[in-house]
Order: C-alpha cells, then sequence, then structure tokens
C-alpha cells in the first residue's frame, strides 16, 4: 500500500521537518507521514501544541508508545485512526471538528505516509478555508495520486470536485 515508504524507525538527529513527505501548509499547520520516536519528542521544542494521528494503532507502522512521547511533552494528542482502505464521512467529520478546535494553534497531522492527511486537510480547506478545487487537489497529488485509490478518489470527490 505504501510503496517506498522507506522510513527508518532508528534515523538519527532528524529533525520534524525530515519526517516523511512533510508538508508546511502555513505558520500553525504541518502535515506530514510517520515519524520516529526522536522526531515526538521534539514536539514542544518546535513549538506543536497538538498532534492529530490518522494512522491506526494497528498498522505495522504506527509508533506504538507514541501517545506517551507526545503527552509527556504537554503536547496534546488526538488520534482518529482512518483505515486506509474504506475512509469514513465519520472520521472526516471528527478531524473538521478538531481542526476548527485548533485553529490558529500549531498543530502536526500525521499517518503513515501523508495519504489520509493530505486528503482529508484539502478536502478541509477546500470546504472551510477558502481553497480552490485546483489548489485541494493540487496539494494532494503533490504527494500522491488518489485516482490509484478508488475508495480515496471517490472519497474525495464527494467533497472536492475534480475541477473548478
Amino acid at each position: 500500500m505504501y510503496l517506498g515508504l522507506g522510513v527508518n524507525h532508528q534515523a538519527k538527529t532528524m529533525s520534524i521537518e525530515q519526517a516523511y513527505n512533510f508538508h508546511l501548509i502555513d505558520d500553525t499547520v504541518s502535515t506530514s507521514g510517520l515519524l520516529n520516536e526522536e522526531q515526538l519528542a521534539e514536539l514542544r521544542a518546535s513549538g506543536y501544541e497538538a498532534v492529530i494521528n490518522l494512522l491506526p494503532r494497528h498498522s505495522k507502522y504506527a509508533i506504538q508508545n507514541e501517545e506517551q512521547i507526545v503527552a509527556a511533552q504537554g503536547v496534546d494528542y488526538i488520534y482518529i485512526p482512518v483505515d486506509f482502505s474504506a475512509p469514513q464521512e465519520e472520521e472526516y467529520s471528527e478531524f473538521v471538528g478538531v481542526m476548527k478546535c485548533w485553529q490558529g494553534r500549531k498543530v502536526l497531522v500525521h499517518c503513515a505516509a501523508n495519504y489520509r492527511v493530505s486528503a482529508f486537510y484539502a478536502m478541509y480547506a477546500y470546504e472551510h478555508l477558502g481553497w480552490s478545487a485546483s489548489r485541494a487537489r493540487a496539494h494532494i497529488e503533490s504527494i500522491w495520486q488518489p485516482e490509484e485509490y478508488p475508495p480515496w478518489d471517490q472519497f474525495i470527490s464527494g467533497v472536492v470536485p475534480n475541477n473548478d
């Protein structure tokens, strides 16, 4: 499913910005794929106030003690597990509520490869932040091609049209 993920969980002294498929959206929102334990331990020092994790704990890519590493720094941890094979409207709705709650504060949203996150964030930005459909689609396609994953292509198209 995540060909080329190539994440080295034992990487030495990598910054958060070096996380897999890291994208700085603006001064307050960053998205990425996996972070290793060292990167997770640097969240507070990097100014993050919350982590929103869309990767299910049972995933082979998940960091099993992620919540503890994040919470030990006084950083809020929000867990919204999204099954990559079957994204659900309820999960997206929960994500929208969390994003609205944390608006204006520095958050990192991640999953395994920034596929789930880029889709959810682009949909949210299209519906709530005034992004055009082409900008939302370009954001997703800068990371992956949802048409290669029909459940996601259909899910995204339910919110973001294929053209403006």
